[in-house]
């Protein structure tokens, strides 16, 4: 849109189905590199994408042109179809529902960049739970902790 000038940095934060450790080393770059692909593709800005088995950090300038919403269940979808027609996994791979989402001032992008880049740093020290409880925390975002995590299958 002509005339459309905005700096927005949203830290995204999802979940493989179940807390299953699913992204592994094997594939877990070439799954990075497509998922950066569809953010780019639909005009945002990857700054940077990380994550451990279990779960995947993106940090990113958002477009205007499309929701939040719009992204995530673009890249969840995208990087589904991805990890199972390429047989990654035995079975079928699934996200689970829903994401967080976290907005930054440009002021705080070097951290949250760092803090993802060493996601194998922090989670030597305190689990998935923890960490994804203290960013909603932190946020001073509401929960019911029943809702937002479910059982290994």
């Amino acid at each position: 849109m002509a005339n459309t000038y905005t700096q927005v940095y949203v830290h995204l934060v999802f979940v493989v189905e179940g807390r299953q450790n699913l992204i592994t080393k094997k594939y877990k770059e070439n799954l990075n590199k497509y998922i950066t692909g569809i953010i780019q593709n639909r005009g945002h800005k990857l700054i940077i994408i990380n994550g451990m088995q279990d779960h995947i950090h993106i940090l990113i300038g958002l477009s205007p042109d499309e929701s939040i919403s719009g992204l995530v269940h673009e890249v969840k979808r995208c990087a589904t179809n991805f990890i199972n027609d390429n047989n990654y996994i035995n079975g079928k791979f699934r996200w689970q529902k829903g994401y967080a989402a976290f907005s930054y001032s440009k002021s705080n992008i070097d951290n949250v960049y760092n803090y993802i880049k060493n996601q194998e740093i922090h989670h030597k020290e305190r689990t998935f739970k923890e960490e994804y409880m203290e960013l909603l925390k932190k946020f001073d975002i509401k929960f019911d902790e029943k809702y937002i995590f479910e059982d290994v299958i």
